[in-house]
């Protein structure tokens, strides 16, 4: 099973956003597991440094980064992801090139608070909740 990562959930996680930080950080705890490649794409990485900066610092900022990228592989985004997330007429920039990356590694799923974002692609897109019971169905 492949997984990616959306801004929101790696946030959650790093800034201990409640209430959403327990289900997060179990999604994070269970995609250790064997059977589950989960990604995060390159330009949320940069997202993220952006936007925990300011609470974390820029050297604490840097080392959370580091833990989020020894369970989630950063997915590379290429010149064409930009240029077809352009062409889509989706509301948000970012989940267009959310989608696109998704698609360029065959993630089996998106995991996000906003799954509406991503009710027009199709890839299923599930929040931490979500992910957790379909991964609890599948044990």
């Amino acid at each position: 099973m492949k997984i990616l990562i959306d801004t929101n959930v790696a946030i959650d996680i790093l800034l201990f956003r409640k209430p959403w930080y327990t289900h997060s950080a179990l999604v994070f705890s269970l995609t250790k597991q064997k059977f589950i490649q989960s990604f995060i794409s390159a330009t949320t990485i940069t997202d993220i440094f952006f936007l925990t900066k300011k609470d974390l610092g820029k050297k604490r900022a840097k080392e959370e980064i580091k833990k989020l990228l020894q369970v989630f592989q950063p997915a590379a985004v290429s010149a064409n992801d930009i240029y077809q997330a352009l062409d889509m007429e989706w509301s948000d920039f970012e989940d267009s090139v959310q989608f696109i990356v998704g698609e360029s590694i065959s993630a089996d799923y998106i995991i996000s608070r906003n799954t509406q974002d991503f009710a027009s692609g199709s890839i299923p897109s599930l929040t931490p909740e979500q992910f957790i019971q379909v991964i609890t169905d599948i044990e």
